[in-house]
């Protein structure tokens, strides 16, 4: 499917000066292939919204690779991919692929809160072997909150993070206040997410 979506992006022919846009509208393009896919139930629905996305990341990036929305809808979609059976990210050279593009997402642009984020969870899901480094993953949420409070990810991830070390306290405030985020927003996805959260601290009081 990836093949047959690059094709078709790259069939129709495109006007002088015009490429920085048109990347611009396909890397777009990506980022909610990425979020409707999250957003799906089933597996093969979420794999078809991924493999697309990820088709129209690396046209984007082929049209403009100093475009740092067109590199991050590849690692959003690429990274989808790698863990859409479970959080295994167990190939060696794809996750070096996913690593290269988040960082140079965040070269080209410091100050994209999404891709901080997406950077900061990956640092802290990753044994430090692979390049992990959950201080480092810390910091880069910590500082994603300070530019975007309503980060509800972010706050989730941090929950895990402060309950892993023991500070139960910071963990229900994080886990809580991304209920209430998540609710306000109307993300059901998130919801159940936060309410899992919090039923995990909850249980080990």
């Amino acid at each position: 499917m990836i093949a047959a979506a690059a094709v078709l992006l790259g069939s129709a022919p495109q006007p002088a000066g015009a490429a920085e846009s048109t990347a611009l509208e396909l890397a777009r393009r990506g980022l909610a292939e990425c979020e409707q896919g999250r957003r799906s139930t089933g597996r093969d629905e979420r794999q078809a919204h991924f493999q697309i996305g990820q088709a129209l990341g690396d046209r984007a990036v082929a049209l403009d690779g100093q475009s740092a929305e067109a590199h991050f809808a590849v690692f959003c979609n690429m990274g989808e991919l790698m863990r859409l059976d479970g959080e295994t990210l167990s190939s060696v050279f794809q996750l070096r692929h996913l690593m290269a593009e988040i960082d140079r997402t965040l070269e080209l642009n410091p100050d994209y809160t999404e891709a901080m984020a997406a950077k900061g969870i990956l640092l802290i899901r990753l044994p430090r072997l692979l390049g992990g480094d959950a201080q480092r993953g810390e910091t880069l949420l910590r500082r994603v909150l300070q530019k975007d409070p309503e980060a509800v990810e972010s706050r989730l991830m941090l929950a895990k993070t402060c309950e892993s070390r023991g500070d139960r306290d910071e963990a229900l405030a994080f886990a809580t206040r991304a209920l209430q985020i998540a609710r306000e927003q109307g993300r059901a996805d998130k919801v159940a997410e936060a309410q899992a959260t919090l039923a995990e601290l909850h249980a080990e009081r």
